[in-house]
Order: C-alpha cells, then sequence, then structure tokens
C-alpha cells in the first residue's frame, strides 16, 4: 500500500514538473519573439524617420 502511495506521489511530481518545465519555456519563448517583433518595428520606424518609438505595453 505504501510503495503504490510512493509510487503515484513520485508520477505526479514528474507530471508537474514536466507541466511547469514547460510553461516557462513557452512564457520565455514568447517573451523572445514579442522582444524580436517590437525591435523589428523600432528598427523600421528609424529608418522611416517617424519620432514614434514601440515600447513594451507588460514586463514579464
Amino acid at each position: 500500500m505504501e510503495n503504490q502511495f510512493l509510487s503515484i506521489l513520485a508520477l505526479v511530481a514528474l507530471v508537474l514538473l514536466v507541466a511547469v518545465t514547460g510553461g516557462v519555456g513557452y512564457l520565455t519563448l514568447v517573451g523572445w519573439r514579442d522582444r524580436q517583433l517590437r525591435d523589428k518595428e523600432n528598427r523600421e520606424l528609424r529608418l522611416s524617420g517617424k519620432k514614434t518609438k514601440v515600447t513594451p505595453t507588460r514586463k514579464i
């Protein structure tokens, strides 16, 4: 009985570890992609001569 409980607990811990790691990876990728797009827009604005700068709407 105790062995089965520990096995289930270990499995739940592994699933949570994978889920949290995947979530952190996803948020990192989204932040990186957003920063790349923002930098690209800022470069295009500089080349066009406009004064408006694209600023981030939120910080992660």
